[in-house]
């Protein structure tokens, strides 16, 4: 397996994770009080947005050839920080 091939599966397994995530919070906030319930979709709607982002970065890389990944890597691994750290921030924020 290629070092390209290899970052691509490992992103693609945390983009599942994280929107396993999502899915949860979104059942948590459908269950929330009304007065929170806005909130609650306001922050799985900016997850989302994250989300796509990161679909996006991946799209990329995997259409990129094996040259030019190298150059998408940097993108990709931003988004993915910034998903990451937006998802654990959602899901302790709706304990």
């Amino acid at each position: 397996m290629s070092m390209k091939e290899s970052f691509q599966q490992k992103l693609q397994a945390e983009l599942d994770e994280w929107s396993a995530e999502i899915d949860k919070l979104k059942a948590k906030a459908n269950k929330a009080e009304a007065d929170v319930k806005l909130e609650y979709f306001e922050q799985i709607e900016k997850l989302r947005e994250k989300q796509e982002v990161a679909k996006d970065k991946l799209r990329e890389l995997t259409a990129a050839s094996d040259d030019a990944w190298e150059d998408l890597k940097a993108g990709a691994e931003s988004a993915w920080l910034s998903l990451g750290n937006a998802v654990k921030q959602a899901s302790s924020r709706f304990k």
